[in-house]
Formats: C-alpha cells, sequence, structure tokens
C-alpha cells in the first residue's frame, strides 16, 4: 500500500469507520438511529474509500505509459482541479494544479499528468507533501531534464473553522533539475503559468 510516508500497515476498515463515524454522531449529540441519519455511517465510509483511494493505487503505476519522442521544450498542463483532504482536521481543500516538465526524450500522455496530481490528492494530505509527491513521481518515472508543479489550493480547514479567513490561496511550488537550477528556464515555465 502507498502510504503519505510508505508507512501505512492496514487495509480500509469500512465497518471501523462506520462505527466511528456512529460514534462522532453521539459525541456532538444526535440520535444515530433517526431516519436522516441512519445510513450516514455507510454513506461515510463509502466516501472515504473513494476519497482516500489513492492510499491503495500502486504510484509506479500512475505514469506507467511513457513514449519516447525527440521533443525538448516545455510541456505544461495548467488548472488541473483537485480536491484533498487535510489530514490535520480532515476536512478538504481543493483548488488547481499546474504541472510542467522538460522532456530528455521520454514524454507522457496528457491525462496521465491529471492521474498523478489525483493519485496523490487522495489520501489525508498537507498541500506541500503533496506538490513534491508530484513532482518526484514525474522525475522519477520520465527522467526528465526539469520539473515543475505549482498548486493553489483553499482549505476549509481555515476559512470554516480556526480564524475564519475565507478568500485565502495558499500557493506551493516544487522544481527539478533544470528549473530549480535554471533561472530562464525557471521564469519561461513560470510566464507559461501566469502568462503575465
Amino acid at each position: 500500500m502507498n502510504c503519505p510516508n510508505d508507512n501505512c500497515t492496514h487495509d480500509f476498515d469500512a465497518e471501523k469507520i462506520r462505527e466511528g463515524v456512529k460514534l462522532i454522531l453521539e459525541g456532538v449529540g444526535e440520535d444515530a438511529t433517526r431516519e436522516g441519519l441512519l445510513n450516514t455511517p455507510d454513506r461515510v465510509s463509502r466516501m472515504y474509500a473513494e476519497i482516500f483511494s489513492g492510499l491503495k493505487e500502486d504510484s509506479s503505476q500512475v505514469l506507467n505509459t511513457v513514449f519516447e519522442e525527440d521533443y525538448d521544450e516545455i510541456v505544461l498542463l495548467k488548472d488541473i482541479p483537485f480536491v484533498s483532504l487535510c489530514e490535520h482536521h480532515l476536512m478538504p481543500f481543493t483548488g488547481k494544479a499546474h504541472v510542467a516538465y522538460l522532456p530528455s526524450g521520454k514524454i507522457v500522455g496528457l491525462s496521465k499528468l491529471a492521474r498523478a496530481v489525483d493519485h496523490f490528492a487522495k489520501r489525508p494530505q498537507v498541500q506541500e507533501r503533496l506538490t513534491a509527491q508530484i513532482a518526484d513521481l514525474i522525475s522519477s518515472a520520465l527522467e526528465p531534464k526539469g520539473v515543475t508543479v505549482v498548486l493553489e489550493a483553499t482549505h476549509t480547514c481555515m476559512t470554516m473553522r480556526g480564524v475564519k479567513k475565507p478568500g485565502g490561496v495558499m500557493t506551493t511550488s516544487a522544481m527539478r533539475g533544470l528549473m530549480r537550477e535554471n533561472q530562464a528556464t525557471r521564469n519561461e515555465v513560470l510566464n507559461l503559468i501566469y502568462g503575465k
């Protein structure tokens, strides 16, 4: 099983989740047996199976279809929507990812870049780790000259609770290879992302 830190040891346990949700409902003072809540534990269990499905997927299979191509300019997929769950409060954060790489003889199908984002987003996360995991997977699978991943997201753990500051957008980046080392290449990819 692939986990955020590669140290998970348990399989998905739907019954344990159902029991936990029932306890939460009772803990907030609700009647878990009333009509509107009767099936909530099962619905939440099925939802967690879906939104944490990245924990069960093999990272090495996400970008497994690679093509040989003599192309040496930046490849960029912008505005990839994603949703993940903050591991600190189990509340969603949503945003868009920009993924770019500078090929060195290998390219990957367009949809695979979006799958790489979803693969790591579908697990308990922090945005910083998510950004780095996507960049590292692309670096490993394609061995490009450089990689840039930029994520922009709004976190409900900040907008709905705590400081309650709606509108704040967190931006994280991970750069590898030439996109980190060469200022001109770095500027080129950032200009492509932000179009200024």
